[in-house]
């Protein structure tokens, strides 16, 4: 049993099989379960008919892991061992039979450089594109500059959607400090690459002449002479010559950011905000969820990752807790009884080894007399199996210190369960508006397609 439901449920299965949905955005901060979300619905909506291509962004390579693919790269590989569904889709040659037809997955992880290279090769000449891609300046820019990566990213995307060669693109947006970076970095890159400081660095070689030569004495001598000394004269004569080789392509960079933006905001993508019920990931959800309301972007719903549940919610912390106490206290009382109530001297030792003095319930002996004379037994040849070794928790555990103990455990899971419910009431009563789909927390990694289809049926499963 799982956090109780609360908002609208979100119909996951209605999302991925509407041939309107071409685009879904799993977004929200980082360590939330972005990656394992977007491999679970693009198998799912794969399993369900759909040919399906999920664009990562994930240092951890988990999802070529996950997919039982070797590595990933900015190529698309198509994932071995999708299977029909009973939700699959029938193609024309099995209506009639009952036949279910099971798509297609692909995946691939973005490699930023390598989609900033092919953007210079396809939109620059050979010699040009040479001179870029060995400018040292561009080498740094393309591989680490801030925002390039989300930059990149938008530009994958709008790469596949423009083939048309997917029913779905699922994209598992970067891992930043803040959600916000995938919408907002692309922009502030555009803006850099068609920015002022760009169009002046080019100005000299715009004007041309004696015009341009006298441009370049005067004004640029004084900035370039402030820039040299700030970033070192090599740099700036690489930053230069960078901008004159990128001189056709600027303007480029801004359009297709601003193109992607608008393809965002379009009816056929879907973002879904991806959190766990924690108070940081969903404080940054909600940020998230009215970012995307304020840029008239279409939020599908919230995913609540590694939700808690307990098989015996209807046994409360506190009453837990309460028999907790009520056994240990017990417990210390039969202690107590036993150690005054014990044997005195030889005579009464005599009495109890010859069975003459009964002890509570008939047995014979002290209250543990089974565990007071195990020292004493002899081993059974070849076994490895001592007393002490068969005891979980120590030697000398109770029945009532393990059941005692069991129930503090359950009334910590209760108190978690209660956290996070309240986290998770607090967003929906300032977001009342958003679907939630909840997913149970499972108890190891995923790690394979089996893993990815649980994590599916979770995201599917809606709860009333």
């Amino acid at each position: 049993m799982s956090l109780d439901p609360a908002g609208d449920p979100l119909d996951v299965d209605a999302l991925l099989d509407d041939p309107k949905t071409r685009i879904v955005v799993c977004c929200g901060s980082g360590g939330v379960g972005k990656t394992t979300t977007a491999a679970a619905l693009g198998l799912r909506a794969a399993e369900r008919g759909r040919k399906v291509v999920v664009l990562t962004i994930d240092p951890a390579r988990r999802l070529a892991q996950s997919m039982g693919i070797d590595s990933l790269d900015n190529v698309p590989r198509r994932v071995k061992g999708v299977q029909a569904s009973e939700g699959a889709s029938r193609s024309d040659s099995d209506k009639g039979g009952g036949g279910r037809r099971a798509g297609e997955l692909h995946a691939m992880m973005l490699d930023m450089k390598r989609t900033f290279d092919e953007i210079v090769e396809a939109h620059a000449d050979e010699d040009r594109a040479k001179a870029i891609l060995s400018n040292p300046f561009y080498q740094s820019l393309s591989a680490g500059f801030a925002g390039t990566q989300e930059y990149m990213a938008m530009e994958k995307l709008g790469q596949l959607r423009s083939r048309d060669e997917w029913d779905l693109i699922v994209v598992d947006t970067p891992p930043s400090r803040s959600a916000l970076d995938f919408l907002d970095a692309p922009k502030r890159l555009g803006s850099f690459l068609d920015g002022k400081l760009i169009r002046l660095l080019m100005a000299p070689a715009k004007v041309g002449g004696r015009a341009g030569m006298k441009f370049l004495n005067v004004g640029m001598s004084m900035m370039t002479g402030a820039l040299g000394k700030l970033l070192g004269g090599q740099l700036l004569r690489d930053v230069q010559t960078f901008v004159a080789a990128m001189d056709t392509m600027f303007g480029g960079f801004r359009k297709r950011a601003d193109a992607t933006y608008r393809l965002l905001q379009a009816p056929g993508t879907a973002f879904l905000v991806v959190a766990s019920p924690e108070r940081d990931a969903l404080r940054e959800a909600a940020y998230f969820v009215e970012r995307l309301a304020a840029d008239d972007m279409p939020l599908a719903g919230l995913v609540l990752n590694r939700v808690h549940g307990s098989g015996a919610a209807e046994l409360s912390a506190e009453r837990a807790l309460a028999a907790a106490e009520s056994l240990e206290d017990r417990e210390a009382e039969s202690e107590e009884d036993a150690e005054v109530e014990g044997p005195a001297g030889a005579a009464g030792e005599n009495l109890e080894a010859s069975g003459i003095v009964d002890q509570d319930g008939g047995k014979v002996g002290g209250r543990n007399s089974s565990e007071s004379e195990a020292p004493n037994s002899p081993e059974v040849p070849g076994s490895s199996l001592s007393t002490e070794d068969s005891d979980p928790v120590g030697s000398g555990a109770s029945v009532e210190q393990l059941t005692a103990g069991l129930l503090r455990l359950h009334a910590e899971r209760m108190r978690l369960l209660a956290r996070e419910r309240h986290t998770r009431d607090r967003f929906t009563a300032l977001h009342p508006e958003v679907a939630v789909a909840e997913v149970a927390a499972l108890p190891g990694d995923v790690h394979d397609l089996d893993g990815l289809r649980t994590i599916g049926d979770r995201l599917a499963e809606r709860r009333v």
